[in-house]
């Protein structure tokens, strides 16, 4: 069966229509809609922008990924549309972690909503974890000093850019920039942005348009393999100390 064939009826399911219900509400016969189910005909392009309207889903979610993989329908709403994403779950129905490598964060973008990319990554559990999705990003670069570069920010998913709040940390994927780890400020109902900020003051804050964020993550927990010398630490504190002296006496200028 044709993707979106398996995908009209899997979505139909969730929301416990008939077939003849959901015909009714697009305005087609019943028939019509269990052509297109059972792949027996391929809807038209005026028919699949009914049906991402329908769903509010992209028309390349419904063309090019399985859905009936998800039993569920975790989500993010971006510009008006949600987006199905896929989730790993173990045998005893239990949230699990995916750990995204640091060899896979340049694929990340074009496989965060397919469930295969999903079900390749690692697995990992923690006990103590809060109720949610978690994820597990890399951090790459010295923007977020203390948090060092190959560390892992464990992260909860949020479904909509309403439980972003001001000075937290979150990991987010753009269309533009694919995955950063930055304190943000949400202006969304003000201009349709969220400010992002990095702790290391040496970079500059700057605004990513909501309709180009894929995904949010809010900090849950960070891991760092690395174990910090004891200069080591005195250094940071320090060169944190000089770089907020050097912006103070940029303003000022």
């Amino acid at each position: 069966m044709q993707i979106i064939a398996k995908n009209l009826s899997h979505l139909r399911q969730l929301r416990g229509l008939s077939q003849e219900e959901m015909a009714e509400d697009l305005g087609i016969t019943r028939a019509k809609q269990g052509s297109y189910e059972e792949g027996r005909a391929n809807p038209p392009i005026p028919m699949l922008i009914k049906y991402a309207d329908y769903f509010k889903l992209p028309i390349d979610i419904l063309l090019r990924n399985d859905l009936a993989k998800s039993d569920e329908e975790p989500s993010i709403v971006v510009g008006g549309n949600r987006i199905l994403f896929p989730m790993a779950v173990d045998k005893e129905a239990a949230d699990i972690i995916e750990v995204v490598p640091i060899k896979a964060t340049a694929g990340y973008l074009d496989g965060y909503g397919d469930p295969e990319y999903v079900e390749s990554l690692q697995h990992m559990k923690l006990p103590f974890m809060p109720v949610g999705k978690h994820r597990a990003f890399p951090i790459q670069g010295d923007s977020m000093l203390p948090v060092r570069s190959g560390s892992y920010v464990v992260a909860r998913f949020l479904e909509s850019y309403d439980e972003v709040k001001d000075g937290k940390t979150y990991i987010l994927l753009t269309s533009t920039e694919g995955i950063v780890y930055k304190r943000a400020y949400n202006r969304v109902k003000k201009d349709g942005t969220l400010h992002l900020h990095s702790d290391n003051k040496l970079y500059a804050p700057y605004k990513v348009q909501i309709k180009e964020v894929l995904e949010l993550w809010e900090f849950t927990c960070l891991i760092d393999t690395q174990e910090y010398a004891e200069d080591e630490l005195n250094l940071s504190s320090i060169m944190n100390m000089l770089r907020d002296l050097k912006v103070e006496l940029a303003a000022l200028r």
